[in-house]
């Protein structure tokens, strides 16, 4: 029997907290491909003999459409190296994108990835892509993580030029506290590249591989705080420069030219921030490089954060606004509206001045026309207020007259009428009732009688029991079907959370939450009444006050709620 575990199981059983999951997407590769940790040394990636039986090793015989646990479906391999091999997948269970890392469970470095797997997936920190499954099954070990739907390579993003002060600033800022919360935990990287770092639409920067990546490679580190402090400054080297801080190119950078030995970004390019090129020296400062001011050189991540918090802070450039073209005359204005630029200009100079013409209407005949317009508009006016005194007065009639009690729509409002209740039985369909006969005081008239739920500690649902996840409250039964136009409750205790649900017509004997489809009203915390007046009637049999929360009983650390009376009007 294979042996299965996951990191996810790990966090729960550790931490007593869900892991953290993201959004599904696609997303660049997973950074596992080979590349150094600095440009300037090859990489400790173990002895020699591990080494040699990492290459030796053959990946899984895996292909796309392949499935692991039944659930993690492969879609296609976007790294083969070393015996293992990394995956784009689809999650078919949660129906999301996600990556994935297999090798062999014989492999040397197999113990050594889930070890770090599972350390990754209990930091549960948001600025790093979650490890989200850790598992050995069917000779194969596989580990499962985020796969970012908005996020870009710092690679791709560099591809395109420098980034402005304001990027570059938090990019070291980002990342530096990052990894000094991941030493804190004595988590190391040791793989920190332009490819393991992703920046998300937002401008927030997260890393990939914590821990991973190295083990994987079998990368070990005498000094891990140094080697992944001295990364971040070549990644901020980057970032101010577009080169990579080391005489060979790497990561799609071009290095500095040999022999120069490590200059200071300010020096490399025009127009580079100060403060940041400074930064960069403290951090990268190694081999007998120096900062330009002699600052002690910045040996640890959390050394790194705080030497950027102390910066002055770097503001976001503003926003550039286009200015509009200036305003130019049409040719409608200029009276040449319909024509060609040409023929405009034209007309403009051949243009003649117009006689006025004279005032209408002065003629004789003009006169008369105006004095019959008028008069028309006269006996208009007229007629249409003595129609319209008409209309109101025979208004004023209807509204006198007592005979005349309908609507204006011609129909008679039905005045609500309580309805008889047939029984009431206690909600609980996950566990055994809290009282049997209780639930009829609700229903007898009498508000100083009630029905009333358990005492519950330290938690207001119930105590946050699984038999009592659903709430409870009362079921009441109207004996048949009819049409329910108000439903008035007198809460036991003020400030419960409860809404009103009512079954199907067709329902016999409803049970369970979903057998109470309609809902009445929205679940909300009641004072000491709740009443409920829908739109339109609901036809149903059943109604229920359905009870999430409980209010405080005034007691210590205890909660406990009821119904004193319902009734139903229809």
């Amino acid at each position: 029997m294979a042996e299965r575990s996951t990191a996810a199981v790990d966090v729960a059983d550790t931490s007593g907290e869900e892991p953290l999951t993201a959004k599904a997407g696609k997303a660049t590769d997973d950074g596992a491909k080979a590349e150094k940790v600095s440009g300037r040394e090859e990489d400790a990636e173990g002895t020699d003999e591990e080494r040699a039986a990492a290459i030796e090793a053959q990946p899984p015989e895996l292909h796309s459409g392949h499935k692991l646990a039944r659930r993690y479906r492969l879609e296609e391999c976007v790294t083969r190296l070393d015996g293992f091999s990394s995956w784009r997948a689809v999650d078919e269970k949660l129906r999301r994108a996600v990556g994935v890392h297999i090798l062999p469970a014989d492999h040397p470095r197999a113990r050594p990835v889930l070890s770090a797997a599972r350390s990754s997936a209990l930091l549960g920190d948001p600025r790093f892509v979650q490890v989200l499954d850790a598992v050995e099954e069917n000779d194969l070990v596989y580990v499962v993580h985020e796969w970012l739907p908005d996020a870009t390579e710092l690679t791709t993003v560099l591809a395109n030029g420098p980034l402005e002060p304001h990027d570059a600033y938090q990019l070291v800022s980002q990342v530096s506290q990052a990894m000094a919360a991941a030493h804190r935990e004595g988590l190391s990287h040791l793989r920190i590249t332009p490819g393991s770092v992703l920046r998300t639409e937002s401008g927030q920067y997260r890393i990939r591989g914590l821990a991973v990546m190295a083990a994987l490679r079998g990368i070990t580190c005498e000094h891990p705080q140094r080697t992944d402090t001295e990364a971040i400054g070549a990644l901020l080297y980057a970032a101010l420069t577009q080169r990579w801080p080391y005489e060979n190119d790497a990561h799609g950078l071009t290095g500095l030219p040999k022999g120069v030995g490590l200059i200071a970004p300010d020096q490399v390019r025009a127009g580079v921030h100060r403060g940041l090129s400074e930064l960069a020296m403290r951090a990268l400062i190694n081999d007998g490089a120096t900062a330009s001011r002699q600052e002690q050189p910045c040996t640890t991540p959390e050394e790194l954060a705080k030497a950027v918090a102390a910066m002055p802070r770097i503001r976001p450039p503003e926003t550039a606004f286009t200015q509009p073209p200036p305003y130019q005359r049409t040719g409608y204005q200029q009276g040449s509206y319909g024509q060609s630029p040409a023929r405009a200009t034209q007309a403009t100079r051949v243009t003649q001045p117009v006689a006025t013409p004279p005032p209408p209407l002065q003629s004789r005949t003009g006169r008369a026309l105006k004095w019959s317009v008028s008069a028309l508009l006269i006996a208009a006016l007229g007629l249409g207020s003595w129609q319209l005194a008409d209309t109101l007065l025979k208004r004023e009639k209807d509204q006198e007259d007592p005979r005349n009690s309908q609507t204006h729509g011609g129909t008679k409002k039905k005045p609500a009428k309580p309805l008889s209740i047939a029984g009431v039985t206690e909600f609980s369909p996950l566990a055994e009732p809290f009282h049997g006969k209780n639930p009829s005081s609700v229903s007898d008239g009498d508000p100083s009688t009630a029905w009333e739920t358990l005492r519950f500690l330290g938690w207001p649902n119930f105590g946050n029991l699984p038999n009592r996840k659903e709430g409870s409250g009362v079921v009441i039964d109207l004996g048949s079907t009819k049409e329910v136009s108000g439903v008035d409750v007198r809460m036991y205790r003020p400030g419960q959370t409860a809404e009103v649900l009512a079954a199907d017509p067709s329902a016999s004997s409803p049970t369970n939450l979903s057998d109470f489809p309609q809902r009445l009203s929205k679940l909300s915390k009641a004072g000491d009444k709740l009443s409920v007046k829908p739109d339109k009637p609901v036809k149903t049999r059943y109604v229920l006050i359905h009870i999430t929360e409980l209010p405080s009983d005034g007691g210590s650390d205890g909660y406990r709620g009821g119904i004193s009376e319902v009734k139903v009007s229809g």
